[in-house]
Formats: C-alpha cells, structure tokens, sequence
C-alpha cells in the first residue's frame, strides 16, 4: 500500500485512510497496538491526524474527510490499535445534517470533474526526466503550506456546530507550568488524568496533545506551549533503531530550533505492542525530567536489565477517582463473556446519564483463551486509557481458574466477587484455594457465588451462561436499581438473539428469570 500513498499524495488527491495503528513484525509478530505501522508512512506526503480516544476518532473521521477536500492532500487518520479501536464507551454522534454542513458540495463537485473521463481527457502519472521533476515535486509546497490553518479552521467550524473544540496541539495543565508532556494518542488522554491530580496537588505540569502530525505546524506548536516550560518529555510509541531520535522527539527538537525557543527536550518511549501506560508511569516521567540533569532516551514501562533505559516507577500510585465503579471479569474465549459485558456497557450508557468505558483483553489465540474485561462507569468523562487495577467488583466465569490465575489480585478492598461454581454453595469455601479465602478475608470481600451451568442446563442453554453472570452483576453491582437492570437485559436480549429465533429468546429469558434464587 505504501507506494500507492506516495502516488495519492504526488497527484494531490483527496482521500481519507482510517488506521487501527498496530505493531510492524520486527524480531518478532505482534498484532497488538503501537505507532510503527504509522510512523513507517510519515514521508509519503499523507497528511496524518490522530485520535486520543473514541470520541476523537468518532470526531476526527469527519474532520478528515472535510479537510481533504478543502485542501487535496491525503489524510491518514490514526488512532490506537486495539486501545481505541476496541474500545466501547459513551460518544455523542454526529448527525447527517452535522456532517453535511461540513462538507462543501463545491468541493466535492471539483473533486468529482477531477475524476478520469474519456469526455474530458487529461495525463497524469508521467515519466519526468531530470529537467523537470525537482521544479514539479516542489509545485505542491503551497498545498501542504496551507494543509494546516485548513484544518483549524475545519476544527473551528466542527467546534461551532457540535461544541467541541479541538485544535492542532492542544495544551493541558497549569498556564506556569515548568514540566510538559508532548505526546499523541489514547496515551495522551492518560497524560491528561494525571496532570488535572497532580496539579490538584500542587505541582506545576502539562501536557502538549499533538493532533496534526503531518503536516507539522511549527507556529501552532510553539504557540502551544507555555512559555514557563524548563522541560520538554517527548514521549513516542515506537522505535527506530539506529536514528538519532524516535520519529516525534526528532520533529520537537528541529521545531524549537526553528522557533528560538530554548528549552531542555528527552526522549522516551513507551507502549510497544500494546504495553501498559499507566498514571504512575507518566508520574516516573515528571520526577524525571524534574532532576538536575535528567535522562534522555529512555523506555518507561518495563524493566530493561540488558541496556538499562528504564524508569523505575511506583505501580501503587493511581489517579482514579472515587466515583469510578470500576469491573473486572474472567472469562474463557468463545463463551460469551465479552458479548456479554458489550451489553452491559450499552444498558449502562443508554439508560444512564453516566460515561461508561469497555476494554477487552484476549490472548492472540483468542477462542479457549482466558479474556479479561474491563469496565469504568463515571459521571464524568473517562480519560483511564488503562487497565483496570483497582476493581470494586470481581466476577470469575470459570471455576477452573483460581488454581491458575490470581483473579482477586486487583480486587479492591471491600470489593464485591462473584464466582461461578458448580455444586452446593455450602461447599464452595472449602473448594478454593487457602491463597484465595486469605485474599477474600484480608480486603474484607463480599462474597458471592452461582452455579451458571445448572441454571443453563435447566433453562436449555447449554453450556452458555453469559447472560445469566451478567444477570447476577446487575443483581449484586448497584449500577442500576435491580428491576430496571432485568428489564433493559431483556431489552438487550431481544436486540442480539431476535435473528436467531422465537425460542432462543425465550430461553435467555427464563435464564435471566431463574438466575436471582441461585444466587448465593
């Protein structure tokens, strides 16, 4: 695909590519999430727009569009692989009449006469010899000139129809601040979460979100950043072995060169192949780029003991608000777990006014793997880009795995936990681990436990008891009131099984009607 990219952007053709960003094989495959793929693109003349999170890659697909046609570069809109693209959480839509105030009807018609026609024919893609290519290459240098104010004033426009404001590098944290983050991507959105604690507490940091990558505005980035700043963390989601700096640390560095600004710049990076980015992380970064003379180049996010270029951090710290009700769930691939809690999150979201957060994490073999859902409710909006450490309820769908796997190790302390066992309820007790009853006893849990796959065998559903663990965590969570969770599960029921016929339906129903006077 990559040589066809230089030829769209050459023609100057308006087009949008809308990217999953993922991990390039290197010494090993890896399908999970980073900014390699992307980063392998950045000299073909695309245009390149990211996303920090499922409201902004909603958002930013429209300003894509609208932009191309404004000015015919490319776009390559980029968000994180699996981080984001398999994120569920609460967005506000745009309409169709939303969309058609922004895209221009003139501009679509020109892009239209610019199609091949035999009725209007023209010559492009030629073979040019040296006493003409450089003088044509350089021809486009006014479109990408313009590729920038293009787009912020399409952001402009999108923040007058829908009332959110975005804008090419977008500074958050204190207006003094002497310590910023430059980052792009969902982690940019954890960046965020733990500026607003730490600034509560009284320290002086910000982040710099970087939204346009390409073309890299040297203006609206220097206009961005506080003029306090002593130091600059740059922190890139990918590794180029053997260059000076990773691909954004490279573009900050000739940015202030270009500008006059002085300030201290290192370089780090972090979230190869999805890895964790946590807030205590990002705090590790502040403290570094707070010494004397901090490190550069380093990793934040393992333990690197062969070249040593690791931060150390505190995994205890967390920023995660009180008012999170924050959801763990074990589940084995293919046995509807993931499904299940899809739902929940959607029953949550729609028929509440709170913003809800769904991340699922399978193993690449994904069908008879063990998956781990994670699932935030907030009042307010979820910036968490994380998993979730700390959950206030624990639900484990298979019996089996608490000999192998320590379910309750990020059960909070008065947590609730929900075990899916077969037998008496009498006997469930003495059938777990002596590691787990200290665990159940020492954080004060709540204990609860069903016996889903007689409950399945009774209501004809098999070996699927998806619906009836989800029951159970309506039940027992208090994120609604009980009797409206049954009815919206219900409601859910009908959305998902309808296609599959009358007596599927009812058979989820008795399911979900058998479940309570089970639960133990």
């Amino acid at each position: 695909m990559i040589p066809n990219m230089y030829k769209i952007a050459g023609e100057l053709t308006p087009f949008v590519m809308h990217v999953a960003a993922r991990t390039l094989a290197t010494h090993a495959l890896s399908i999970f999430g980073d900014h390699s793929d992307v980063m392998a693109c950045r000299q073909t003349g695309f245009a390149q727009l990211c996303s920090g999170s499922v409201q902004e890659a909603h958002d930013f697909a429209a300003i894509a569009h609208a932009a191309t046609l404004e000015t015919r570069i490319p776009f390559l809109h980029f968000f994180d692989g699996f981080r984001t693209s398999h994120e569920v959480a609460k967005i506000e839509s745009l309409t169709d009449d939303d969309l058609r105030s922004l895209i221009s009807e003139d501009r679509v018609g020109e892009h239209r006469r610019r199609g091949l026609t035999p009725d209007a024919p023209v010559l492009r893609g030629t073979a040019q010899n040296p006493d003409v290519f450089f003088q044509a290459r350089e021809a486009a240098n006014r479109y990408y000139d313009a590729c920038p104010g293009a787009v912020e004033s399409m952001m402009g426009k999108f923040a007058a129809l829908t009332g959110r404001r975005y804008q090419l590098f977008e500074y958050v944290g204190d207006p003094q601040a002497e310590r910023v983050i430059v980052i792009m991507g969902s982690g940019a959105e954890t960046v965020h979460e733990t500026v607003d604690y730490l600034n509560s507490l009284g320290e002086r940091v910000g982040v710099l979100k970087v939204r346009l990558f390409r073309p890299f505005s040297i203006e609206s980035f220097a206009a961005a950043l506080p003029r306090s700043v002593r130091t600059l963390a740059v922190l890139d989601r990918t590794k180029e072995p053997g260059a000076v700096g990773d691909p954004l640390y490279l573009d900050v560095i000739a940015a202030l060169r270009e500008t006059g600004l002085t300030m201290r710049v290192t370089g780090g990076r972090y979230g190869l192949s999805s890895k964790e980015f946590t807030p205590a992380m990002i705090k590790a970064v502040f403290d570094e780029i707070g010494k004397e003379n901090p490190r550069n180049h380093f990793t934040v996010g393992i333990v690197d003991d062969v070249s040593h270029t690791s931060l150390p951090w505190d995994p205890a710290f967390s920023t995660e608000p009180e008012d999170v009700a924050s959801s763990l769930f074990y589940g084995l691939g293919a046995d509807g777990t993931v499904g299940a809690n899809k739902n929940s999150i959607k029953i949550i979201g729609g028929e509440t006014d709170r913003y809800v957060q769904g991340y699922f994490v399978y193993d690449s073999k994904k069908s008879g793997a063990i998956t781990i859902s994670h699932l935030r409710a907030s009042p307010k909006p979820i910036r968490s880009s994380y998993l979730v450490t700390n959950a206030r309820f624990v639900a484990c769908h298979q019996f089996e795995f608490v000999d192998k796997i320590d379910v309750l190790e990020h059960a909070a302390p008065g947590a609730v936990f929900l075990l899916n066992a077969a037998g008496e309820s009498s006997q469930v007790w003495d059938r777990l681990p002596r590691e787990m009853q200290d665990q159940i006893i020492g954080k004060k849990l709540r204990f609860f436990a069903i016996d889903a796959l007689a409950v399945a065998a009774a209501t004809g559903m098999g070996q699927r008891i998806n619906t009836i663990m989800q029951t159970c965590y309506f039940a027992i969570s208090g994120v609604l009131p009980r009797e409206e969770a049954i009815a919206q599960i219900k409601k859910a029921i009908q959305k998902t099984y309808a296609n599959r016929g009358y007596e599927v339906v009812q058979q989820n129903f008795e399911s979900v009607d058998g479940t309570l006077g089970q639960l133990h």
